[in-house]
């Protein structure tokens, strides 16, 4: 089927529904397709993409001064479809997606909290993001709130939130964070157990907000990269080539070949990184000291090698609009390929100790399972919906250059546990050592940055990128001056972190670590 053909098919869907639908400008969002919705038609639109086969891929509001335009973004067999509609702001209701995508839940409450718009038959009301930050009357999205507005000195404690709970004799309420004994990021989670047989666990974030959204308005294309950049540290090459990929689609601005190469080297190895060092961690949470240690070595290994060639270990700021800032050189080159044959080497020797470890297999084989059903309904990304069987990369699935002119192979398992969660990162990184040697052979000379243009007033861009968890979607829009009036980044753990609650079901309280590693949602990414 082509891109258009199942296009066709769900506007004849929308049109026997008596939806009315206007097509937006083609070239607005490309290669996204547009349309736009009546605000009443909303939830029945959600409906029906549902009903066809649509994943939902995410939800942004953009107030302005007299109404609130909103976004949802599907996809459909790698294709993009941004639905959109506008509501007044001074009634600010719209029917919810949530009833029909079970991922559009903290997406919503998230618009809810931020601009002020309610989903009127959304089937949770509480809110997600604020906390106790600010008054119910304030909404830190719109143009009537001030980014130097500080809350009161003290934050109030947010005790009062209302987690479900489990009646019943014997069930035992257990509460984890949101500081934790480690470095990681602050995250809560409350367990409702019998013994240690895990009832339900629902999970509060929301700890890490920086006001990213926000702070991004007024800046030019290049502070705005930086900002990307930091979005979440430990994907801020993906996330800033996806502010960078948005921007530059908005002014129809060809990167060059050169660049274009580089930032796929870097991102391949921000994938290599953060691989390596969740193999090792989840081993460590089994009681597998051995593979942590030397997992964190070769990682270790890797992000000096980084910081060697590219100047910076997680090749922060490098990634421009229009390009890069950074070269390479044929020197860097060959060591970057020496370096990839020697950690393939030292891989190849590890993963057939985890490959064959009876114990280790015991603690990961069948543990936090997630089914192909469930990962599906939640929408969820990268090696989790690889592990259980969704066969979606945007690599392969919507490919952007360079990508578009290699093989990018998607590693698939039925399984849906802990192991097959490993399987998926070690093959994605035996797939990486592949592809950059095939471009480190083949990088095309050239210039590293196009010239950004003079000209930028009310362009509006989208980027679709695969980091290392998965899809990342970014949206941009520019004001009149050429400086930025919305910024959006959708980090895929705002599927992933949900689909925990349902991987953890089943599972006993002490294997909540491993099966938490095993997905690692970013606490960052989705604490905007």
């Amino acid at each position: 089927m082509s891109r258009f053909d199942w296009l066709s098919e769900l506007l004849a869907l929308l049109q026997d529904e008596h939806i009315l639908v206007q097509s937006g400008n083609a070239l607005k969002l490309a290669p996204a397709h547009l349309l736009e919705i009546d605000m009443e038609d909303w939830g029945r639109a959600g409906e029906a993409a549902a009903n066809y086969g649509c994943r939902w891929a995410g939800v942004w509001a953009d107030p302005r001064d007299d109404e609130i335009e909103v976004n949802a973004c599907l996809e459909f067999q790698g294709d993009y479809l941004v639905l959109r509609t506008a509501v007044d702001i001074a009634t600010p209701l719209l029917p919810s997606h949530t009833p029909y995508y079970m991922g559009a839940d903290r997406l919503e409450r998230h618009v809810q909290d931020m601009a002020g718009l309610a989903f009127g038959d959304h089937p949770d009301a509480r809110r997600w993001t604020r906390h106790q930050a600010w008054s119910e009357e304030r909404f830190p999205l719109r143009n009537d709130f001030s980014v130097a507005e500080k809350p009161e000195e003290t934050t109030p404690a947010d005790t009062e939130y209302p987690f479900a709970k489990v009646q019943g004799a014997g069930v035992n309420e257990i509460p984890v964070g949101p500081v934790h004994a480690g470095i990681i990021e602050p995250g809560h989670f409350r367990f409702q157990a019998v013994g240690e047989d895990i009832l339900q666990l629902e999970e509060r974030l929301g700890y890490a907000h920086k006001g990213i959204e926000k702070i991004a308005v007024g800046r030019d294309p290049a502070e705005l990269a930086r900002l990307a950049g930091r979005v979440s540290g430990d994907s801020t090459v993906a996330h800033t080539w996806a502010a960078c990929q948005a921007m530059e689609r908005s002014v129809r601005l060809n990167v060059p070949a050169r660049a274009l190469m580089l930032r796929a080297i870097m991102i391949e190895r921000e994938r290599v990184a953060n691989h390596i060092g969740d193999v090792g961690a989840i081993c460590n949470d089994v009681g597998f000291a051995f593979m942590m240690a030397q997992c964190g070595r070769l990682r270790e290994d890797w992000q000096r090698r980084s910081q060697n060639v590219f100047g910076h270990r997680l090749m922060m700021d490098f990634v421009v609009p229009g390009g890069v800032s950074i070269d390479i050189d044929n020197i860097q080159i060959a060591k970057l390929k020496a370096n990839h044959a020697e950690f393939r080497k030292e891989l190849n020797e590890l993963y057939d100790i985890i490959d064959d470890n009876p114990s280790l297999e015991d603690r990961l084989l069948t543990t936090g399972r997630l089914t192909q059903e469930t990962a599906r309904k939640f929408g969820v990304l990268g090696y989790v919906g690889k592990a259980s069987g969704l066969d979606f990369d945007v690599r392969h699935s919507n490919p952007y250059p360079p990508y578009n002119k290699v093989e990018v192979k998607v590693p698939v398992y039925e399984d849906g546990d802990v192991a097959a969660r490993i399987r998926v990162r070690v093959d994605e990184i035996y797939n990486a050592l592949d592809l950059m040697d095939q471009w480190l052979s083949s990088i095309p000379e050239g210039p590293l940055c196009a010239d950004w243009p003079t000209s930028v007033n009310g362009n509006e861009g989208i980027g679709f990128i695969e980091g290392w968890r998965g899809e990342i979607i970014t949206y941009v829009r520019f004001d009149n001056n050429g400086r930025i009036a919305r910024f959006f980044p959708r980090d895929p753990s705002w599927f992933n972190w949900p689909a925990l609650e349902k991987i953890l079901l089943g599972n006993i309280v002490p294997d909540f670590p491993v099966c938490n590693k095993s997905v690692n949602g970013s606490y960052s990414g989705q604490d905007l």
